[in-house]
């Protein structure tokens, strides 16, 4: 049985393809040397020390005074102003480097001039307890803010018990 031309064409291309896919395909593999190289890493520079500054110490707690409020026209300190005026003086001795603003405020009941004269009696007030408990006078500032910077907004006792108050800001 003997081979069409066009068939015999066809097989010889198939064997072609695949003879060059073989050669192509398939890499040799190297063949391991013996010959082992021995190459000196070279002695690192030697670093100069430099001496290494201990950390700073990081900065205290927040310093925290709380506000203490006063009933409706008074300026006299309540038991629950008092025992935070103690909190607020251990604070104060505890950290001599600190300064305080105490400022005093209202609600907005009563005249302009009303209130900064009540204001400015609250502030005192706070000043003078400090003052008994030990703080030096030099470290306590007063300032009256009358009715101006209210706390709470709004009209009713539930605000002006806000507003009626000694706010202490730390001066460092």
């Amino acid at each position: 049985m003997a081979l069409h031309p066009v068939a015999v064409r066809r097989l010889l291309v198939c064997l072609l393809i695949v003879a060059v896919g073989v050669s192509f395909g398939c890499s040799k593999k190297p063949k391991p040397t013996t010959d082992v190289v021995k190459t000196e890493t070279p002695e690192p520079a030697p670093v100069e020390q430099t001496p290494v500054e201990p950390a700073k110490p990081a900065e205290p707690a927040e310093i925290v005074l709380e506000d203490i409020f006063f009933d409706y026209d008074k300026h006299n300190l309540r038991d629950d102003a008092r025992t935070t005026m103690e909190r607020n003086g251990r604070v104060m001795t505890g950290n001599p480097g600190i300064a305080v603003l105490l400022e005093g405020h209202c609600d907005e009941r009563g005249t302009v001039e009303y209130n900064l004269a009540l204001g400015d009696r609250r502030a005192q007030s706070a000043k003078n307890y400090l003052i008994q408990f030990g703080v030096g006078a030099d470290r306590i500032s007063t300032i009256s803010y009358g009715e101006e910077r209210p706390f709470a907004q709004g009209s009713g006792e539930s605000a002006w018990s806000q507003n009626r108050r000694v706010h202490f800001v730390i001066q460092k």
